[in-house]
Parts: C-alpha cells; structure tokens; sequence
C-alpha cells in the first residue's frame, strides 16, 4: 500500500502522508515519492497543491530506525523539502496533528500553513543529540526570526498551534472542527488567482529568500556532522526508540 498519495480534482492536487500506523514518519521511501511529487513541470490544469496527512499525527519527523541505521541523512529530506520550497506553483499544508522534526520543517516549506488547535510544531533535535543542517536551520530563520529559531531549536518543546498562528509562523490554526472549512478557504482563493501571477510571485520570494545559501558555513556543516555522528546522538535515538530519559555525556 502507497504511503504518500497523489490525487488531483479540477486544478487542486492532494499530496498525502499515508503511514499512519508509523506516526506518518518519513523513512527512505516516503522521501523519494515526495521528492518526485514535487519535482518536474505541474500539469497546466494545477493551481495548487495540498500537502496533508492520514491519522492523528501530521508527520513525527525521519524515521529514527532508519536515521540510526544510516538508510537515511540529512541530504534526503533536505532534497525533497528544496524541491516543495521551489514548486512553481503555491503550497498549502493542513495541519491535522502534531508536526515534529522533518514534520515541522514539511509543514513550513509549504507556502501556507493551515492548522488545528490541537497541532503542535517542534524541533526536538537537542533532545535525542542531533543539530539540523544548514539548509534547515535556514528555514526557521526565515520563517520564525531569530528569537522564534532559539526557542524552537534550543528548548525543543513543541510549540502549539494558535501560539506559533500568533507568532506568524502559519498562515491560521482553528478548531479542529473548522480545519477544513478553513483550508478549503485558502486554497479556494488560492486556486482562484491568476496562475502566471503566483508562478512569478512565488519565483521572486524563493530568489530572494536563497541569499543565505551563500553564507559560508563549512564550520558548521562540521558541527553539525560532529553532533550527529556523536555518542549522544546515538544514545539520544535510542533512547527515543525505548521510551527512556537520554543519557548524555557530552562526546
């Protein structure tokens, strides 16, 4: 059985997590058939595309048996998160539950953010002794500023809807109820505006956002390799996987 979906109706296409029974965790798999939905040239039909996910949870980030058997890495996720980010076309996210690591990152490389008040946002690398690539932690800084980034990325705690609709971080978190009321909303006007002014729209933003791309930071790759390759992140995940507090050490 598929664990991403696509479908289209009239000129809005649905791109699904379907990998409920796993938290809707993003293994091997689920990234390439991301990676390919979002890649190549929209049908001319298409206005706008909704990522959204099955079951209770949104998506609980890589899949940590495979980030701890090194099936999967950074360079995947951030390939397919680069391909959504330049989409041609917009991008709205509905947000049904929690959305957490590369499920946080997911939610906020689409180019709208509809969630319920009961979804939470977090990045709890610090946690389990991981550090988010260069290419990610970008993202946040775009997205939630610098105090929004400390918070997320250095506390861990997730962060819940309504609050981070408060911080403008999302586009609007509702009732659980409203969601879908909500979302159709925006994508409705989405689909509605004139598709060759949201293509040139969305084109100027990204040019404009990629600037940071140029900042050296092969320092900080390093860190960030150090961290993920450390004692801790090995504990950090396993601990994770076992339901225990980790035991950190600082190697």
């Amino acid at each position: 059985m598929a664990k991403i979906k696509v479908a289209g109706q009239g000129g809005v296409r649905e791109v699904t997590l379907a990998r409920s029974e796993k938290r809707n965790a993003l293994d091997a798999e689920m990234l390439a058939a991301l990676t390919e939905a979002f890649s190549g040239t929209p049908d001319p039909a298409e206005r706008v595309t909704v990522v959204r996910a099955e079951g209770p949870v949104f998506c609980s980030g890589l899949d940590l048996r495979e980030r701890g058997g090194g099936t999967i890495g950074s360079s995947a996720i951030e390939t397919m998160l680069h391909a959504i980010e330049l989409y041609p076309l917009p991008v709205v996210a509905v947000v049904q539950g929690d959305a957490i690591a590369g499920g946080n990152e997911l939610a906020l490389h689409c180019d709208f953010v509809v969630a319920s008040e009961t979804a939470r946002f977090g990045m709890s690398l610090a946690k389990i002794g991981l550090a988010p690539s260069w290419f990610l932690a970008k993202k946040l800084l775009e997205v939630a500023g610098p105090v929004g980034a400390r918070e997320m990325l250095l506390l861990g705690d997730p962060i819940p809807a309504r609050r981070m609709a408060e911080m403008g971080l999302i586009h609007r978190a509702v009732a659980p109820a409203g969601l879908e009321s909500a979302a159709r909303a925006a994508i409705d006007r989405l689909a509605g505006n004139a598709p060759l002014s949201l293509r040139a729209m969305k084109a100027l933003m990204v040019r404009a956002m990629t600037y940071r791309d140029a900042i050296s930071h092969t320092d900080i790759d390093a860190l960030v390799a150090a961290a993920s390759a450390s004692a801790d992140a090995r504990e950090g995940i396993a601990a994770m996987l076992e339901r225990r507090p980790p035991r950190f050490e600082g190697r």
